[in-house]
């Protein structure tokens, strides 16, 4: 079984990159991951943002903490493989003060409904934060399986310091529940983008940063947030006397246990300054168990190239068979329900009814929802039993029942006393006699209807359809409505002759109506009199227009011809409005120099090229808070390098710096100094 985590900066931004851009799909995503169990972080969605193919997987069930207030923001989610593994309680948040899906809070629930290990009413007030401000923004979602309690976290940042209490109190809220439930026996899988690193080992920047701040090593693992992190730590660095509480570590690090010596081994990068290829990041997600859980893991590492995202996926893989209680035990049998596998072999299929009520495909928008896998699927089964597919769930248990055991069902028998009765009815008295449960179709035939209570009917008559609405031609409507509006684009730049009203030689009246039938400059063709066009609304139903009578569109006119039968050729057009040559190339070359001077002023200019590759700079804007905020710059358009500095003759980013403001854009001329 394999257990990863990602922070996929957006649940669907992985798709925009290889590979996950070919199928564009969950499973198909998860099968490249090759896991079990997958951990998200930084979804940036909320409740309402869900949609059928991130809930309505086939073979995978999923759990969602979202944030309750702010949009586009934070986010964990985790999938589980039904064929591997199903959890027995799932919640969200660190305290359980959020209402469960019976609406009572989870710290509330019985022992044998809640995971367990919520922080005393004195270790909540020694936080320093609102319980339930904490828990809002959705950055912790836990699932317990037999086997351990698993905690998917994305931690909050570090942001300039304007949250630094908020994180504090995030920090020390994860330390003291995975203790709590550690000291109740449980063990514990804390995976997730903690945005914490161990020491400076994790951190491409930490000694250059450490030499130009003038901070020692000691005072770089005593920051508030990282010295209780070491305490978690299993061998974490701790200056001084350890905390009370925290007097031993309880989590071991998978991924530096089996690659403790390796450096470089970063799992996030800054893609402001495309740090990416030169490696120059950070290691901040984790997978963390339990100390008795570390025979089980097999291997651990990080997946720095698979794209998607600035971080790179890590996983855990754990062995087949594990030691529990000294015994040797298959995974499959302590990662789902008990009774469900036995000795690694399935004895029970997966059901959405067994699973936590907090699963997303119990939510109300995805409940009673099925795939069309499942629909196919459930009809085939339904059919090969031998039941009417439109029978009800309980409708269908009756009959299952009674064909077990032989007796009749009560609803049918129901039915059929009903016909029988009526049919006696007739007989007896010589006439139709109909009961209050039955009534007459068309042909005056005895019809059965049973009560609202008992099983649906098909019905007895086919429902005579609607008439379907009898189109009108174009025809029609071009007869009515020929001389109405504009005939071309044309006639909307020239203006139209007025028509008198009354005049039939210029356009013909129609139920009111005045149109105008001949434009300036286009040849004239005569038209229908008004004596011959006859209004369809003034004949009976019993007459039809002649053929005479019958209005034509102007499209059927014949043009004019002579007395010798040619076709007349209309007068040529004004000559007088086509424009000479030579004004024609002067409006022209007007037009064309006026788009020149309006480009050229809201054009970019050339970017300059950097100094130590001759190619073209990008833009930057200053986001340190200064005088020089806001301004933007140009600068090497090439990744940092793993130093982390700007380098001379290397492959890496140069030392180019220009600011926008001082360059005037010289055809992309090589910068013959830069500064910065």
């Amino acid at each position: 079984m394999r257990l990863t985590t990602w922070n996929v900066n957006g649940i669907r931004n992985p798709f925009s990159y290889p590979p996950w851009n070919a199928a564009r799909t969950f499973p198909a995503m998860f099968d490249i991951l090759g896991s079990d169990i997958i951990v998200m972080q930084e979804l940036k969605i909320q409740r309402k943002d869900l949609r059928d193919d991130m809930v309505m997987l086939d073979g995978w069930d999923a759990y969602f903490s979202l944030p309750k207030h702010k949009k586009g923001y934070s986010g964990v989610g985790i999938y589980t493989r039904n064929a591997t593994c199903a959890p027995i309680r799932a919640e969200e948040g660190l305290l359980g003060v959020l209402p469960s899906p019976s609406g009572v809070p989870y710290c509330e629930l019985s022992e044998d409904q809640a995971v367990g290990g919520y922080p005393s009413a004195f270790q909540i007030a020694e936080l320093g934060v609102d319980p339930a401000a904490l828990d809002a923004e959705g950055r912790c979602l836990i699932l317990e399986f037999p086997a351990f309690v698993l905690f998917g976290v994305y931690s909050p940042a570090n942001s300039n310091g304007l949250r630094d209490d908020f994180r504090h109190g995030f920090v020390l809220a994860l330390d003291c529940r995975i203790r709590n439930l550690i000291r109740s026996g449980k063990r514990v899988i804390l995976v997730g983008d903690l945005n914490v690193s161990r020491n400076e080992q994790d951190t491409a920047k930490a000694a250059e940063d450490c030499r130009k701040n003038g901070v020692t090593h000691e005072e770089y693992i005593s920051t508030p947030n990282r010295r209780i992190f070491n305490h978690l730590l299993i061998g974490g660095e701790v200056v001084g006397e350890r905390d009370e509480g925290r007097e031993q570590g309880v989590l071991w690090d998978t991924t530096r246990g089996f690659h403790p010596g390796r450096t470089g081994m970063y799992t996030h990068w800054e893609q402001k300054v495309n740090a990416r290829p030169g490696n120059f990041g950070s290691r901040i997600d984790y997978v963390l168990v339990s100390e008795s859980m570390q025979s089980w893991i097999k291997d651990a590492n990080i997946q720095e190239g698979l794209l998607g995202s600035d971080h790179c996926p890590v996983f855990a893989d754990f062995h087949d068979t594990v030691k529990l209680s000294d015994n040797d035990t298959a995974l499959l049998d302590i990662m789902n329900p008990p009774d469900v596998f036995s000795n690694g072999v399935r004895q029970q299929e997966w059901r959405l009814q067994n699973v936590p009520a907090f699963s997303a495909k119990r939510m109300p928008e995805f409940d009673k929802r099925r795939s069309i896998k499942s629909m196919f699927f459930n009809k085939k089964s339904e059919s090969s039993s031998g039941l009417d597919p439109q029978l009800t769930n309980g409708d269908r248990d009756e009959a299952k029942h009674a064909s077990s055991t032989g007796e009749e069902s009560p609803k049918k028998a129901t039915v059929d006393s009903m016909v029988v009765g009526s049919k006696n009815a007739a007989t007896a008295n010589g006439r139709l006699d109909i009961p209050q449960e039955t009534s007459v179709d068309q042909n005056d035939a005895p019809v059965s209807v049973p009560p609202p209570s008992s099983l649906k009917r098909k019905l007895s008559a086919p429902v005579p359809s609607k008439g379907k609405p009898i189109k009108k031609k174009a025809s029609d409507a071009g007869a009515q409505q020929s001389g109405n509006g504009q005939q071309s684009l044309k006639g909307f730049f020239q203006a139209q002759n007025k028509v008198a009203n009354g005049s039939s030689s210029q356009g013909a009246q129609i139920n009111g109506k005045t149109e105008d039938s001949n434009i300036v400059g286009s040849p004239s063709y005569p038209t229908s009199t008004a004596q011959n066009i006859v209004d369809p609304t003034t004949l009976t139903n019993n007459q039809t227009p002649t053929p005479s009578q019958a209005p034509s569109s102007p499209e059927k006119h014949n043009p004019p011809t002579t007395p010798h039968g040619n076709v007349a050729t209309p007068p040529p057009p004004n000559v007088s409005s086509t424009p000479s040559p030579s004004k024609f190339s002067s409006q022209l070359a007007s037009a064309e120099a006026s788009q020149r001077s309006w480009s050229q002023l809201f054009a970019k200019p050339a970017a300059p090229l950097c100094e130590g590759h001759d190619e073209p700079c990008k833009t930057m804007q200053t986001k340190k808070k200064g005088s020089n905020q806001g301004r933007s710059f140009w600068m090497c358009a090439r990744p940092l390098g793993p130093s982390g500095e700007k380098e001379v003759a290397t492959e890496w980013r140069c030392r180019t710096f220009i600011w926008c403001s001082d360059w005037t854009g010289g055809g992309g001329k090589k910068v013959e100094k830069g500064e910065g």
